[in-house]
C-alpha cells in the first residue's frame, strides 16, 4: 500500500485569461451524484461577476475583429485539447451526473464533436444570416451579421459538460465574448474546461467562467449596463422572469430557458441568437 499523500486539485475561477480565487475568499462544497465530497469550488461574488464583464468587454474588440477562419481554428484547437484529456473529463462527468463510465464518455465525445461542429460554422454563418437584398433603385443593399457583444450565459444545471459546451461554443464562434456561470450543483467540469481554454489559443477574456450561486451571480449580470445579451438556460422559471425584467433596462437580447435535449442536433438557433444585422446601402457605379 502506498503511503503517498493525494494531491488534491485546487479549483479556481477563470477571468481575463487568469485563474483568480474569488475576491471574497469564499468556497462551497461540491459533492458527486451520491453526495460524497469531491472538492471545494470558488463561491464567486458580485464583484467577480463585474470583473468578468470588464474582461469580456476588453477582449471583445480583438475577438470580434479576428477572421472567422481564425475563430474556427481556435475552437477546433479546443476540441483537440479536450481529446487529449478525455479520460479526465469522463471521470468528472461520471461523478457529477451519476453516469456510468460508458455514458459519461459518450457525453464527453459529444461535447468534443460539438466544438468541431461549431468551429466549422465560423466562416459559413454569414451565408445564412446575411444577404444581398433586392431594392428598387440604383443601389446595392447588403445585410451582414455582426456579434452582439458581451453575452452572460447561465449554463444548464442538468448537463455539466455537454450542455455547457452547447451554450458557450455558439456564443463565441460568431465573435461574442462570454461570462459564463457554471452549473451550481456540478461546476467542476466547467472549471476544468477553463484550463483547456487557457491552453488552446483562445485570447484571455473571451470566455470567463464563474462558479457559485446562480441567482447571486445572475442578478448583477442581468442588470449590468455593459452586458449586451443574456442566455437564461440555467435559470428556473421564477428566476428567469426576474432576470428578464432586469435585462430590459438596457434592452439586452434575452434567450429564454426551455427544455433541451443536449444530445440532439443543435441546429443554428443558438448560433444566430446573439447576432445583429448591419445593412449597408451603396450606390451603383460609385
Amino acid at each position: 500500500m502506498s503511503d503517498r499523500l493525494s494531491v488534491l486539485k485546487t479549483y479556481k475561477l477563470y477571468v481575463g485569461g487568469k485563474f483568480p480565487r474569488s475576491e471574497s475568499g469564499r468556497v462551497y462544497e461540491v459533492t458527486d451524484a451520491k453526495g460524497n465530497w469531491r472538492a471545494n469550488a470558488p463561491l464567486a461574488s458580485r464583484k467577480d461577476a463585474r470583473d468578468a464583464v470588464v474582461a469580456a468587454r476588453k477582449a471583445f474588440g480583438g475577438w470580434s475583429g479576428a477572421t472567422a477562419y481564425n475563430r474556427g481554428q481556435i475552437l477546433y484547437r479546443t476540441a483537440e485539447m479536450l481529446e487529449g484529456r478525455r479520460d479526465q473529463f469522463t471521470a468528472e462527468v461520471a461523478d457529477a451526473e451519476g453516469l456510468s463510465r460508458a455514458k459519461a464518455a459518450a457525453q464527453v465525445d459529444a461535447a468534443i464533436d460539438r466544438w468541431v461542429w461549431y468551429a466549422g460554422w465560423s466562416d459559413k454563418v454569414a451565408q445564412i444570416a446575411g444577404s444581398a437584398n433586392p431594392v428598387a433603385g440604383p443601389y446595392f443593399n447588403l445585410s451582414a451579421p455582426e456579434p452582439t457583444g458581451v453575452v452572460a450565459v447561465l449554463a444548464p444545471q442538468d448537463s455539466s459538460f455537454l450542455g455547457l459546451v452547447s451554450v458557450i461554443a455558439p456564443a463565441i464562434v460568431t465573435g461574442n465574448t462570454a461570462v459564463v456561470v457554471a452549473s451550481e450543483r456540478a461546476p467542476l467540469p466547467a472549471l476544468s474546461l477553463a484550463e483547456v481554454l487557457a491552453t488552446s489559443d483562445l485570447p484571455g477574456g473571451v470566455v470567463n467562467l464563474l462558479s457559485g450561486r446562480t441567482a447571486e451571480l445572475a442578478a448583477p449580470l442581468a442588470a449590468h449596463q455593459d452586458v449586451n445579451a443574456i442566455d437564461l438556460t440555467g435559470a428556473g422559471a421564477e428566476l428567469a422572469g426576474e432576470l428578464e425584467t432586469a435585462a430590459a433596462d438596457n434592452l439586452k437580447r434575452v434567450l429564454r430557458p426551455r427544455a433541451a435535449d443536449w444530445t440532439a442536433d443543435p441546429g443554428t438557433e443558438r448560433l444566430l441568437a446573439f447576432l445583429e444585422t448591419k445593412t449597408v446601402w451603396h450606390p451603383m457605379g460609385v
